[in-house]
């Protein structure tokens, strides 16, 4: 019930929420949202207000202009299901999750940079041990023997760190996008040995097109812009005391990496992908040819997080 001594206050409330033109509409949300008690959610809000207010002012959009926008992110919504997740897709490709990723993730020391998560990341990926294969199909192309060293920025090796992966096949497509792969296929987590070392099998993935059936798709069409992701292998690497690092080693004879739609290259990520004509495979005895992969990672002292999958 409404008191007294609650109406001056309610009236000066009422007296800030009147608007006199197109400028004061910015300062009038600000203040309804400046008694927020969490003060991280208040500066964030302040900020994403004000400046999506000048955007609009810059653009200056047309009522049709707007309803289509908001049609744009409903979309996403939409299009977000047990498998496709539009909203990541979203910031993927109007680079948002590689600025968010890069800003969060610093080379200094020679750490090694992050690379967005990406919207394929499951969890409980397959337990393996160093050397095992993550392929659990008769995939076509040839094997992909990966390899290296997991350090702590000071250059010691971490024992026990864990290092997950998942790739597309040499179709370039996710298991969870195609129903002739097994499920969690060419996905593996392993621990790395006394030494930090990691080693596994799997075959070499091909550069794919992101999912072009939702908003995001036509975006993209309507922009001009190739929908195509260079071949790559995503890792995440954790060991108590250490930063998580979520990452991706790109093949080095892609001839979009410069033009990656979701600007995920990042220069030290480049891997050396060497195929072997002769002879046989490091592990397993398999004879030739082959490709091989070696890549090291470093990862900074800090606390050990894990990220949210953004499918099932």
């Amino acid at each position: 019930m409404e008191t007294p001594q609650s109406q001056p206050a309610r009236r000066a409330v009422n007296a800030q929420a009147l608007i006199d033109n197109e400028w004061s509409v910015t300062e009038v949300v600000r203040q309804a949202m400046a008694n927020t008690e969490s003060p991280r959610l208040r500066t964030v809000m302040a900020a994403l207000v004000t400046h999506l207010h000048d955007f609009l002012r810059e653009v200056r959009p047309t009522d049709e202009e707007f309803e289509l926008g908001l049609e744009f992110i409903a979309g996403l919504g939409h299009a977000t299901h047990a498998t496709n997740n539009e909203v990541v897709l979203a910031a993927d490709v109007l680079g948002l999750s590689t600025l968010v990723t890069t800003m969060n993730n610093s080379t200094k020391d020679g750490r090694t940079p992050g690379a967005l998560l990406g919207p394929f990341y499951r969890a409980n990926a397959p337990r393996y041990g160093c050397g095992d294969c993550v392929v659990q199909d008769d995939a076509p192309g040839l094997p992909l023997f990966v390899s290296g060293t997991v350090r702590a920025t000071d250059g010691s090796p971490l024992a026990g760190a864990m290092v997950e992966v998942w790739q597309a096949s040499p179709v370039g497509l996710y298991d969870n996008q195609d129903p002739k792969q097994p499920d969690r296929n060419l996905r593996g987590a392993f621990h790395t040995n006394a030494d930090g070392g990691y080693h596994f099998r799997t075959v070499r993935p091909a550069g794919y097109p992101v999912p072009t059936g939702g908003p995001v798709g036509k975006l993209l069409a309507a922009q001009n812009r190739h929908p195509y992701r260079p071949a790559h292998i995503h890792f995440i690497v954790a060991a108590p005391g250490f930063r998580t690092l979520v990452t991706q080693v790109f093949a080095d004879d892609s001839d979009i990496l410069e033009t990656d739609v979701t600007f995920g290259v990042h220069r030290q990520l480049v891997g050396a992908f060497r195929r072997v004509e002769t002879g046989l495979s490091p592990w397993g005895g398999l004879p030739a040819p082959f490709y091989t992969l070696a890549f090291d990672f470093t990862l900074e002292p800090g606390a050990q997080t894990f990220p949210k999958p953004p499918i099932d």
